[in-house]
């Protein structure tokens, strides 16, 4: 007999290609991961994977079991989904920072979407002053948001560390006045910029306002703009601006925090937010 489980193991070694990236989407070890490919190979019979220093690829048969392991996966959830229909729909409604989605979405988010098929998620994206705004006014269940400050009515999930940036062969820096990319109004991380701006630095001119992180780094390494650009961000096509030599606003370190609606919590949205922080431990963000 083929468990479901074991399929959703290999389905995910054979999208990610790698072992380690796979334990990682499901959220499992990559010995338990192993563990399970064997058993799935002692199942069928057949040898399902090729490993080398590259990753790992499917054999023929895996190629074979690959196919029918998408149908049996469907009709699973085809199944669920019509038993459970009667079942009270429910949604949570979560706001993330633009910024930092893409990372949300390679995680958590897609494993919750695939366990609980009876509830509708709904994501939006906003800076994060946008997202306290509408989190007070009832728009959301929970939040992930940037705080210069330490929560006092959230909890704290990791810091991020911004730095000034230019292009790293570039004279953008080297201008009178500095061409900037900045995220929108209402983000914490251009309020800072701009709070912290002295008359005795050099004039700062915003030639960029955008909520993509990928544009704003684009603009940066086109030489187009200087930018405060998260850490985890930074390339070789970027060199770090010392700001007291440049004369540039300081960023103080941002905190990734959670904020909850407390009139709007279900068992489902605990869980939510304990694969929020479930995340957070097994990437092993840093609290500096």
């Amino acid at each position: 007999m083929l468990k479901i489980e074991l399929l959703e193991s290999f389905i995910a070694i054979a999208e990610c290609g790698n072992l380690s990236k796979a334990a990682d989407k499901i959220c499992r070890t990559q010995s338990a991961l192993s563990l399970q490919v064997k058993k799935l190979e002692e199942s069928v019979g057949k040898s399902l994977l090729i490993r080398d220093n590259k990753g790992v690829t499917l054999t023929e048969s895996g190629e074979t079991l690959l196919i029918y392991a998408y149908k049996m996966m469907q009709l699973n959830s085809q199944a669920l989904d019509e038993l459970k229909e009667g079942q009270n729909h429910e949604v949570i409604r979560l706001g993330v920072p633009t910024d930092f989605i893409k990372c949300y979405l390679n995680s958590f988010l897609l494993e919750f979407i695939r366990e609980f098929t009876t509830i509708e998620l709904v994501i939006d994206t906003d800076v994060s002053g946008n997202l306290f705004k509408r989190l007070h006014q009832g728009e959301f269940d929970v939040i992930v948001a940037t705080h210069w400050q330490l929560p006092t009515n959230g909890e704290l999930l990791f810091t991020r560390r911004f730095h000034w940036v230019a292009a790293a062969k570039g004279n953008a820096h080297q201008r009178k006045t500095f061409p900037v990319g900045l995220y929108p109004e209402n983000c914490p991380i251009r309020a800072q910029v701009f709070a912290n701006h002295q008359l005795s630095m050099r004039p700062i001119k915003v030639l960029l306002s955008t909520p993509s992180p990928e544009a704003l780094c684009m603009a940066v390494e086109n030489d187009l703009v200087v930018a405060p650009v998260a850490e985890f961000r930074i390339n070789d096509q970027m060199q770090i601006l010392d700001p007291i030599e440049y004369g540039l606003p300081p960023l103080p370190v941002f905190n990734e925090s959670l904020y909850l609606n407390p009139d709007t919590q279900t068992p489902a949205t605990i869980q939510l937010i304990n694969l929020i922080k479930a995340n957070v431990e097994r990437k092993g963000y840093k609290l500096y």
